[in-house]
């Protein structure tokens, strides 16, 4: 089983919610490390465990990315970090597998189910070997303690419940 460290530089998490019921406001989390237990002829003996850091969330507008910092959202000055570890792979065949995992936020940990596509590997230009990944979930953030929100004059909310997870991993062998 090989070991593979993720690239900060080149990994990202990405998500997705609706705004006022209709817009949606997509946004990153940057600096995510982890690390991945892999073999391509065993897709089932996988595992994987990776951090995010919360403060790296980025929306593109400042005051909204520091009010999902504040104890509102993720509160990052009392839970810096959002982890996922792996409890289960269940292949479906070499390239595609479903990833059920310990996801935690803010200080509330709860199961979920990831689908993940094992996209390959290559050498990069400097002739190291590198890995890719790619995943997708869905959360409703009240699981998580992620509750503020505010009544529209019209109906509805301001900010949705279902979160929309993208993960797009490359990933180096480990020394």
């Amino acid at each position: 089983m090989a070991t593979w460290n993720l690239d900060t530089a080149h990994t990202s998490a990405d998500f997705a919610v609706k705004h006022m019921m209709f817009a949606t406001v997509r946004g990153s989390f940057s600096g995510i490390s982890g690390v991945i237990h892999f073999d391509p002829a065993n897709p089932a003996a996988a595992a994987v465990e990776a951090t995010i850091p919360a403060a790296s969330i980025s929306t593109g507008m400042a005051d909204r990315d520091n009010h999902l910092r504040s104890p509102d959202f993720l509160d990052v000055a009392n839970h810096a970090s959002i982890t996922f570890k792996s409890k289960a792979v269940q292949a479906a065949d070499a390239s595609h597998a479903t990833v059920l995992g310990d996801l935690t936020i803010r200080g509330v940990t709860r199961e979920v189910t990831m689908e993940v596509d094992f996209l390959g590997t290559s050498k990069n230009p400097w002739g190291q070997q590198v890995a890719g990944f790619a995943g997708r979930t869905t959360i409703n953030r009240e699981d998580f303690g992620l509750t503020w929100n505010q009544v529209l004059e019209a109906g509805g909310v301001l900010v949705g419940k279902e979160i929309k997870i993208e993960l797009n991993v490359e990933a180096n062998p480990a020394a």
